[in-house]
């Protein structure tokens, strides 16, 4: 005939799952924060590289449009269109 467990025993063996549980709950929404901090830091390093590609093409923008200004500016230029 087997044995009865202790009302006791029942209760300590289920508040050692329910703490188990609970630590397992923590550990877990402490590494969904984690994950989540990792992802905004990577956004934030894509939003990065793209301003520094659009700054490049800007100075590449500025550059020509100051060398076009400055052929359109130029005498002989100035003097070429004023004889056509």
């Amino acid at each position: 005939m087997p044995r009865a467990v202790p009302e006791r025993r029942k209760r300590k063996a289920q508040r050692s799952v329910r703490g188990g549980v609970v630590w397992i709950v923590a550990f877990a929404l402490l590494l969904s924060g984690v994950v989540a901090l990792n992802v905004a830091a990577l956004r934030q390093n894509m939003q990065i590289e793209n301003l520094a590609n659009q700054r490049v093409q800007l100075i590449d923008q500025n550059q020509e449009l100051r060398s076009q200004l400055s052929h359109a500016v130029s005498s002989p230029n100035i003097d070429r269109l004023a004889e056509a």
